[in-house]
């Protein structure tokens, strides 16, 4: 496990081997350079290190509140922290940090906070004040500074720019198939259980509202899903509503889970729901009794998806 720290933080005197990134997803493309870092390190004898920046950089410079993440910050540290990375630090993106110039970010954060001796980076990376500065400037600061740089291929980052674009794509239409194949693990949702109007309960399926506190999360396609949930250490498997209720006149978005084989209280808890597959589009039926009669359809469909995927 790695250990993740604010690099304000950090005190850390090792020689390190970094990359810099935004990871979001933390997908197949992700993995195949945090694996190549980790390697790296081992066989150079360097600490393995991901330098990432939250909040996303588009969020602080160009007030885009519209920008929509794969992962939480949160989701994010968890994902990161179970690759076998050495330390995963978390710097503060700020207006003040953006003007920082390139040989300041590579003097200050690089060679003396980071006791860089190996740098990895992709082809096309930019950095420094307005983003000047690319990898040849990079190469140049390592002979002055004493730390290698070794480029990630087009081919490469062309992978990784292709999974993100795909993933995002591939949640909005609903296909965590498609998502779920690009990140290699299954996509997650993680919010708090809160109360909602109990209509659940009306129809016999009673759920669990999730409630997402980052307005930046992917939220994907309206639809009933498949999902899982690790409550209390256990599997607890079920279906999920994204959409606005519009058989019983709802307004808003709701995310709404009905857990099978599970009835304890979890109102207040955090908790993390693993998208498996979609079951339907959300639709306005035409009385409660038609919208009752599909949410067992649903959940035989659920049942089996999870009896003959050997409940994975």
């Amino acid at each position: 496990m790695s250990k993740v720290i604010d690099i304000e933080t950090y005190k850390s005197v090792e020689a390190t081997v970094v990359t810099i990134g935004t990871f979001d997803g933390v997908h197949i493309g992700h993995q195949k350079i945090v694996k190549r870092l980790i390697s790296t390190g081992k066989t150079d004898g360097l600490k393995s290190v991901i330098l990432t920046f939250f909040p996303h950089p588009r969020m602080v410079l160009q007030k885009d509140f519209n920008i929509k993440l794969i992962n939480t910050i949160n989701e994010r540290r968890a994902i990161l922290d179970g690759l076998g990375l050495d330390y995963l630090l978390i710097k503060k993106f700020t207006k003040e940090f953006s003007r920082l110039s390139a040989e300041d970010f590579v003097k200050q954060i690089l060679v003396d906070k980071l006791h860089a001796k190996k740098v990895i980076i992709g082809y096309d990376h930019r950095f420094g004040r307005n983003r000047n500065a690319n990898i040849d400037d990079l190469k140049k600061f390592g002979e002055a500074y004493g730390f290698d740089v070794e480029e990630i291929s087009a081919q490469d980052i062309n992978d990784v720019a292709v999974s993100s674009t795909k993933i995002r794509n591939a949640l909005k239409e609903g296909d965590v198939i498609k998502a779920n194949a690009f990140l290699g693990y299954h996509f997650r949702i993680t919010g708090t259980v809160t109360k909602g109007r109990g209509l659940g309960r009306q129809l016999n399926f009673p759920t669990a509202n999730i409630k997402v506190e980052e307005t930046y999360k992917l939220i994907p396609k309206q639809g009933a899903y498949i999902v899982k949930a690790i409550i209390d250490k256990g599997s607890v498997y079920g279906m999920m509503n994204i959409g606005i209720n519009p058989t019983v006149n709802g307004k808003k978005e709701t995310i709404e889970v009905h857990f099978f084989n599970f009835d304890n209280d979890i109102y207040g808890e955090n908790i993390q729901i693993e998208l498996l597959d979609r079951i339907r589009d959300e639709e306005k039926f035409e009385s409660i009794e038609a919208l009752k009669i599909q949410l067992k359809k649903d959940k035989e469909t659920a049942l089996t998806y999870i009896a003959t995927h050997h409940a994975q």
